[in-house]
């Protein structure tokens, strides 16, 4: 015969995994130690529930008792938050996202990193329907100075850092738009700083304008730009804010937590 569990058994095990939810929770809202009165209040738990689940925590170690009667999150946690860290990549947590921004604008939305002097696009949404002929292949390279993620990268560099890269690439142009003199790309990564994002007019290709912003990681890194390509006259500006909020999505499932700014 076979072992089969009835619906009782199920709901009483799904209580159980909600209760040590909440419980994990209310731990982590709290820097400090926390006694067990203070997480029976916070998640609503009879004092001798909230105990006897603490105490199947702490034997998995995925809660640790600081004290008698007080508690914190265990080393258990590090430990599977980074496994997961590991087998996350920029690629894997962007695709769904670039795919719902493709979506929304109807243009090519491009995954770029950066590799020495140069920008590399590791992956795209697009359709015929953007009415743009893709310039760059999935694993094509562009000059920082002549793209928008390059651009993004450039502003996070020291001072030093750009001067040594427009003397290492000589700042070559593409075109009457490109960015050639050094002052003209400091002023233009100045903006970049203060707006949060980067354009590229035409500085690339003729005809066609980009948008991008950053990828950050657990640590605050700058890991990757996500841009909008669109022919010249169709760039629109509310796709910014679009493109900022899906950034910042990306960003949260690598681990980013934005910075508080003060008051």
């Amino acid at each position: 015969m076979k072992n089969e569990t009835s619906p009782e058994t199920d709901k009483t095990s799904i209580q159980v995994i909600e209760r040590m939810i909440s419980l994990l929770d209310a731990l982590a809202h709290h820097p400090d130690p926390v006694s067990l009165k203070e997480l029976s209040s916070a998640t609503g738990l009879h004092p001798s529930t909230a105990h006897r689940i603490l105490n199947d925590l702490v034997l998995k170690r995925f809660v640790d008792r600081a004290e008698p009667g007080s508690y914190r999150l265990g080393m258990r946690l590090l430990e599977l938050g980074n496994i997961v860290k590991s087998r996350l990549n920029v690629r894997e947590a962007a695709l769904d996202f670039m795919r719902a921004l493709h979506r929304r604008t109807q243009q090519t939305v491009n995954l770029s990193v950066r590799q020495g002097d140069e920008i590399v696009y590791i992956d795209r949404s697009y359709s015929e329907r953007s009415g743009m002929q893709v310039v760059r292949a999935i694993g094509g390279r562009a000059p920082l100075h002549l793209t928008s993620t390059g651009k993004l990268f450039l502003s996070v560099d020291d001072p030093k850092l750009v001067r040594s890269y427009a003397t290492r690439t000589g700042l070559a142009g593409h075109n009457k738009n490109s960015i050639t003199d050094l002052t003209k790309l400091e002023r233009e990564l100045s903006l970049v700083r203060a707006r949060g994002y980067a354009r590229d007019n035409e500085e690339l290709e003729l005809g066609v304008r980009c948008m991008a912003a950053g990828i950050r990681d657990d640590s605050g890194r700058l890991v990757a730009g996500l841009s909008i390509s669109a022919p010249a006259d169709r760039l629109q500006e509310e796709w910014i804010e679009d493109l900022m909020h899906t950034v910042n999505e990306i960003s949260a499932v690598l681990g980013h937590v934005p910075k508080m700014t003060a008051q």
